[in-house]
């Protein structure tokens, strides 16, 4: 179940930032649609918290550091949120290429989590 949800976050994520690097350089500026989809990878970020909070009562911990995870969950957390701030300020193409940029980044990390947390051995 973790691998789905990792994989469908993966896609999500992908998916937005490839959306939003073409987006930035056919010169569009930040839509609803690519800022939409940064937000649709911060809520599946929080639902990543949230999984990363009961699994380990649930008798699930992770198999790597703990430490090395959480930051890697805390930076695609904030990324996206920075990302789609900064798009609202400037409204330039280049803020949609950044925000594919940070969406690309996401999925990279959300990737390292799941390895983190189901494959790496302590």
């Amino acid at each position: 179940m973790i691998l789905g949800v990792t994989i469908a976050q993966v896609a999500v994520a992908v998916v937005a930032g490839l959306l939003c690097v073409i987006a930035g350089l056919a010169g569009r500026r930040p839509s609803d649609l690519t800022v939409g989809s940064l937000a649709l990878i911060e809520v599946l970020l929080i639902v990543q918290v949230v999984i990363a909070i009961i699994a380990p009562l649930a008798g699930n911990p992770p198999t790597g550091s703990i430490l090395e995870f959480w930051v890697y969950l805390v930076s695609a957390v904030l990324l996206p949120l920075g990302g789609v701030a900064w798009a609202l300020i400037e409204r330039s193409r280049w803020s949609t290429v950044i925000m594919g940029i940070v969406a690309l980044s996401v999925a990279v990390m959300v990737w390292r989590m799941h390895v983190i947390w189901t494959v790496q051995v302590a």
